[in-house]
């Protein structure tokens, strides 16, 4: 019978051994969370003040802002007090906290990207009937349903990886608490938590992400067979580049983040990458959105102070 080990605190991998990158990273760290801070404010700011972005899709941005902001305050805080601390460790409470909110805010983001396909879709193919359909009444519950969801589907992780004993050493092998490093320290039957992941988790994923590019599918078709010319084609398109970016990053990384490892080198890329999903896709959003984008950089323009004219418009009010 194996050893059950009575839990208090778990010990977290170091992002480096080396003394001397340490300061370094950390460093970096903060300066990506700085950015990130200031770069999904902004937008969530300038979406909430700006009345010509009163429309569903700054309304979805916003909760997109609001998320990216939550999802990095999750994993890198931690990660850098770890750095400047000899004793890298989270109490179980923290951990199980730490996991649940990690997946709370991830799912919520691929259900959200899901719902911000699906509106440039009705906007692109059904440009008459889009404010009757995409009414602030269905955007909020679109919304709602995207975070709920998420909340309870978090709330299952957490309760199913809490209730295990275990026996191993509580060193994770992760540079912050996740399902997958917590199972491998896990003894007894753990089947039930993996058929989760692999079915609950892997369906929220691809299920999302199916109806996402099939959104996208749909309206490069329906502009095809509409006989557009390629100027139209392009110009529509492009409202559509910037949200294709992120999701691309998102699921990219997701996927390799999920991924079996087939060697200890695959393992070690998995940190990184999930790392990198935690921090770096969060810092792009707002830069991608803001770069390819004329009405968030001339709100912005005119929120920080500069006076640029735009056309009013409240797609809320047709």
């Amino acid at each position: 019978m194996e050893n059950v080990t009575t839990v208090n605190e778990f010990l977290l991998l170091e992002l480096t051994s080396t003394q001397e990158l340490q300061p370094v990273l950390f460093v970096t760290l903060l300066i990506i969370y700085m950015i990130d801070l200031f770069g999904n404010g902004s937008i969530l700011v300038v979406v909430i003040l700006e009345p010509r972005l009163y429309s569903p899709m700054y309304f979805f941005l916003g909760n997109l802002s609001c998320l990216d902001i939550c999802y990095s305050s999750v994993t890198l805080p931690i990660l850098m007090a770890n750095l400047l601390s000899a004793h890298k460790a989270v109490s179980f409470l923290g951990c199980i906290t730490q996991l649940h909110f990690f997946h709370f805010l991830g799912c919520t983001e691929s259900i959200l990207l899901a719902i911000m396909g699906f509106d440039r879709f009705v906007a692109i193919c059904y440009p008459l009937r889009y404010t009757l359909i995409m009414n602030l009444k269905a955007c909020i519950l679109l919304a709602t349903v995207a975070w709920i969801t998420s909340f309870f589907y978090a709330l299952m992780h957490s309760v199913m990886t809490a209730r295990l004993n275990f026996c191993h050493s509580l060193k994770l092998n992760h540079f912050f608490c996740d399902v997958k490093p917590l199972l491998e320290l896990a003894c007894g039957d753990i089947r039930l938590n993996q058929w989760l992941i692999f079915i609950v988790t892997g369906s929220l994923a691809m299920i999302p992400c199916f109806f996402t590019f099939l959104s996208y599918l749909y309206i490069i078709s329906f502009l095809l067979f509409k006989n557009h010319t390629c100027r139209v084609l392009h110009k529509a398109l492009s409202t559509c580049a910037s949200h294709l970016m992120v999701v691309s990053l998102f699921y990219g990384t997701v996927g390799l983040t999920y991924i079996a490892p087939t060697s200890a080198t695959s393992v070690i890329q998995e940190w990184y990458v999930t790392v990198i999903h935690t921090t770096v896709t969060s810092l792009l959003n707002p830069l991608i959105y803001t770069l390819r984008n004329k009405e968030v950089k001339l709100a912005l323009s005119r929120v920080f102070g500069r006076k640029l004219k735009l056309p009013k418009e409240n797609h809320w009010q047709h």
